[in-house]
């Protein structure tokens, strides 16, 4: 499988996704750089964590407008997945990809430490390999995570089964314990931990694992389904 990982000036969690990609899952990954108008012939996006534009305005804010974002847009149209972190994951809110917004974190406090999430739904490309209620380790460090959306959002979220992890112990003030969402067809998730940096037993932990191998699961199953066919993530679900 072929992964593009999308780099924007400020981004420093580039090198840590392909290395998690290519050593920890043996699969390739090639980087995409902001003002790209195509990404190639890949079979999944990941927008890393950092600092895109220096943050300027708000997180996520500035790198919506790059020329990739057009191309992003197209292919999670087209049913192709992408999985935003940290700051992928506001690039994704700002972009209009995913609902609600990352706010200043309560306390405003930057953030960087090992938590504990529950994964509340395995329907998803991105949690296909987990458990349902499997309690995963994995780190965050970010200033500005506090996931908030109104109350029908919300609502929405929670009835259409599209909270995929939430906190244990809710490091940021998120609405909700929210830690991570998809979209509507479910093949667009952000989330604020970061998996790629939980992927190596050196490192301590790798239950990041389960949510880059739940992405290969799902490629590779639908290859195997439709081998003639370009993947129509959109329409995976897990039985």
């Amino acid at each position: 499988m072929r992964f593009g990982v999308v780099v924007f000036p400020g981004s420093n969690c580039d090198h840590d996704a392909w290395y998690a990609l290519t050593h920890n899952l043996g699969h390739s990954a090639e980087f995409i750089w902001h003002d790209s108008t195509s990404l190639g012939s890949v079979d999944a996006v990941i927008l890393p964590g950092g600092f895109s534009y220096g943050d300027y305005l708000r997180c996520g804010a500035i790198a919506k407008f790059s020329p990739v974002m057009n191309a992003v847009k197209k292919f999670a149209a087209e049913g192709g997945m992408v999985l935003g972190i940290c700051n992928g994951f506001q690039v994704l809110v700002e972009s209009g990809l995913l609902p609600g917004a990352l706010l200043r974190n309560r306390g405003l406090k930057f953030v960087c430490r090992p938590v504990k999430l529950r994964v509340e739904t395995t329907n998803t490309p991105f949690t296909c390999a987990a458990k349902p209620g499997q309690i995963l380790t994995i780190p965050v460090a970010h200033g500005d995570g506090c996931y908030f959306a109104d109350d029908a959002t919300l609502a929405q979220l929670r009835r259409d089964d599209r909270v995929v992890v939430r906190y244990m112990d809710n490091p940021n003030g998120s609405l909700d314990d929210i830690a991570g969402i998809c979209n509507e067809h479910r093949n667009v998730m952000g989330m604020m931990p970061h998996p790629e940096r939980a992927a190596d037993d050196l490192l301590g932990c790798s239950d990041g694992k389960v949510i880059l191998s739940s992405m290969v699961n799902t490629l590779i199953a639908t290859t195997q389904a439709a081998p003639a066919a370009a993947p129509t993530l959109a329409a995976h679900t897990h039985e």
